[in-house]
C-alpha cells in the first residue's frame, strides 16, 4: 500500500515546478510605430532580476512587468523619454542602459576616453624605449 501511494504522489507536479502562467497582458501594440518605440526603449532598460539584460530579452517575471508597463504607457501617449524618466525615478538610474550624463557621472563618460589615453601613454614611452 505505501508503495502506491508513493508511486501515486510521484506523478503529482510539485508546486515550485509548474510550467510559468501565459501572460496575456505582454502582447505588441497593434501600432507598428508605437511598437517599434516601446522595444527600442525596452532594450534599453535593465531587467532587475536579471541586471545585465534588456527587458526586451529577459523571461523574469519582473521583466515582463516591465514590458507590460513601457507598452501600457506609450500606448496612451507618453513619449518615450517619459517613461525612462518614470524607471528611473522608481528603480534608480542602474535600470537604465544609458546613464544620464551629468556631473556625478561624469567619471563613468570619461573613463574610456582615460583609459584610451592612457594606454597611448604607455604605448608611446614603451614604443621609445
Amino acid at each position: 500500500m505505501k508503495a502506491l501511494v508513493m508511486a501515486l504522489l510521484l506523478l503529482l507536479p510539485a508546486p515550485g515546478l509548474a510550467a510559468d502562467p501565459v501572460y496575456i497582458a505582454d502582447v505588441p501594440l497593434e501600432d507598428p510605430v508605437a511598437e517599434a518605440r516601446a522595444k527600442a526603449l525596452m532594450a534599453e532598460l535593465r531587467c532587475l532580476t536579471c541586471q545585465n539584460q534588456a527587458i526586451l530579452d529577459s523571461n523574469a517575471p519582473q521583466a515582463q512587468t516591465m514590458r507590460v508597463e513601457v507598452r501600457e504607457r506609450i500606448s496612451a501617449g507618453e513619449d518615450p523619454e517619459e517613461v525612462r524618466a518614470w524607471f528611473v525615478e522608481r528603480y534608480g538610474d542602474w535600470v537604465s542602459f544609458v546613464p544620464p550624463a551629468r556631473t556625478d557621472t561624469a567619471l563613468l563618460w570619461a573613463a574610456p576616453f582615460l583609459f584610451l589615453l592612457l594606454g597611448g601613454v604607455l604605448l608611446a614611452r614603451r614604443i621609445r624605449r
